[in-house]
């Protein structure tokens, strides 16, 4: 009888410290909106990793999850990141332009028929936008996302399972065509 309970505390116990590292390191999403397409779509199911940037800084063109400062604390929403800490961005001609540089970016849905003057990112903070320039609450309406409120990386899409694959964002590198 000994053995057995010893046996279930010992499985109970990994099974509780698996549970809390999975909890603090991962979590599931689900993509609200037109915001992210044609890169992500409404309803879509995704897994993120929360702990990535405890190992690294976050990249530019990399895909995030944040607590948006202009909507409800408990509201996540999905946006890439195109402005670091530093960067100056500014949208013209139907093009995004960090450092002075207009960004290639083959993934967004149309490019912007707004403009914005240039802006310059405060230290800890992360300029985002959404892949569906046109059609998406972003850093083009004045704020930005301060480091804290980077849930983490996007990794993998789960749903629906025709489009399950990693998620890769796009290096997002700045230089003069």
């Amino acid at each position: 009888m000994k053995a057995f309970i010893r046996e279930l505390v010992l499985t109970l116990g990994l099974a509780l410290a698996i549970f809390l590292i999975l909890q603090t390191t991962v979590q599931s999403s689900i993509v609200e909106g037109s915001s992210m397409q044609p890169t992500l779509e409404n309803g879509q199911r995704l897994i993120v990793v929360k702990a990535v940037y405890h190992f690294q800084d976050p990249k530019r063109g990399d895909i995030i999850i944040i607590h948006p400062p202009v909507a409800a604390p408990e509201k996540q929403w999905v946006k890439r990141i195109i402005g670091l800490p530093g960067d100056t961005v500014e949208i013209k001609n139907h093009s995004v332009y960090v450092n002075g540089i207009a960004l290639k970016e083959p993934y967004i849905k149309e490019t912007p028929y707004y403009t914005m003057k240039l802006v310059t990112v405060e230290p800890g903070q992360y300029f985002v936008l959404g892949d569906n320039r046109n059609n998406s609450t972003d850093s083009h309406y004045g704020w930005t996302v301060a480091e804290p409120s980077i849930v983490g990386e996007v990794w993998l899409r789960l749903w629906p399972l025709s489009e399950w694959g990693l998620i890769h964002g796009y290096p997002l590198k700045l230089e003069l065509q």
